[in-house]
């Protein structure tokens, strides 16, 4: 499935849906059909976060989740929301959540369906009582075994190469659901008056470089030390390098997929194999940024050339503009 119509701004969520898919005769309607609940559940998180102070969904839950963070309430309702919405209409074989120790399968009661859905469901957690900008990111994957049978590990633990359509949602000062499939990646906004996703970022591409790199120096003393002196370089160069960095990853990224830039999240001391999830952030991410025509690595090799062994591996991440990227992992990749 390819996001490559001529697509106007203003045309809905639905509609944009309906017209790609009807350009696929060969199209089941369960892609349309997982969409359109990705949709549903970003409007209730929206909702939900919009008010979040008033609805007593503030603050921890006094629970630690798998990846030994301290759950938010926040985080428990996105994460329950999405599974609620693609459980039951027979779209999906597997979901698995930054949040969950194990895979989600639906119940017996509904049908196993034709994909597999990889979510963080609300990334940059941490922000949500300073009301900072926070993001649901997902990737879909079209699973290996037999549709109606149970799904797998195998189903889930991919190659970046096999993913058929990725994209996040941002809650800041408007909610914007980014899909990216095929080679088109497309924004919508959330018009909460209609409570309708609308097409308003058609066909965003990436430029070739850019001149801004988001990282957070507060660990630029555990960076090896070929990147620490990369930064240092460019701040004295004279080149018009900026910093930006608002400590969100989904921000981040958002940001400059828009504006241009490169996020850089690399190994430390502390974790030496990365920080970000894998199959959760890294990869969805870097397929939209290469559908954009960016580009992301792992510091030495395309995030999407991995393959996924484990459910919450991590990886480092560079990404953004193809040029800065492919700066960056030269200079790593060197012995």
């Amino acid at each position: 499935m390819t996001f490559d119509h001529p697509f106007e701004e203003g045309t809905t969520l639905d509609r944009f849906i309906f017209e790609t898919t009807q350009a696929h005769p060969e199209a089941t309607g369960q892609f349309a059909t997982l969409l359109q609940q990705v949709s549903l559940a970003a409007r209730m998180v929206s909702s939900r976060v919009n008010r979040a102070g008033l609805a007593g969904m503030l603050g921890a839950t006094g629970e630690v989740n798998v990846q030994g963070e301290f759950v938010q309430k926040l985080d428990e309702y996105a994460n329950n929301t999405f599974k609620k919405a693609l459980e039951h209409p027979g779209v999906v074989a597997a979901i698995a959540s930054e949040e969950d120790e194990r895979p989600f399968y639906p119940p017996d009661r509904f049908r196993s369906g034709r994909y597999v859905f990889c979510m963080d469901p609300l990334d940059g957690s941490s922000n949500i009582d300073v009301n900072a900008t926070i993001g649901t990111i997902f990737a879909i994957f079209r699973r290996r075994s037999p549709e109606g049978t149970r799904a797998g590990m195998d189903d889930i633990l991919r190659s970046g190469r096999d993913i058929v359509a990725a994209g996040y949602v941002i809650y800041g000062s408007g909610t914007v659901l980014v899909i990216a499939a095929g080679s088109g990646v497309h924004g919508f906004t959330l018009d909460p008056n209609v409570g309708e996703f609308f097409l308003s970022h058609p066909d965003i591409r990436l430029a070739p470089s850019a001149r801004t790199y988001s990282i957070n120096e507060g660990y630029a003393a555990s960076w090896d030390p070929r990147l620490r002196q990369w930064i240092e370089g460019l701040k004295s160069s004279g080149d018009g390098w900026k910093a930006r960095y608002i400590g969100s990853l989904v921000a981040d990224f958002h940001r400059n997929l828009l504006k241009g830039g490169i996020f850089l999240y690399p190994a430390t001391r502390s974790s030496p194999q990365g920080k970000l999830r894998l199959l959760y952030e890294a990869m969805p991410l870097a397929f939209i940024a290469e559908a954009a025509g960016g580009a992301a690595t792992d510091g030495h090799r395309p995030i999407l050339d991995l393959e996924a062994t484990a459910l919450h591996q991590r990886a480092p991440l560079f990404i953004g503009n193809r040029e800065e990227v492919a700066a960056v992992t030269e200079l790593l990749s060197q012995p």
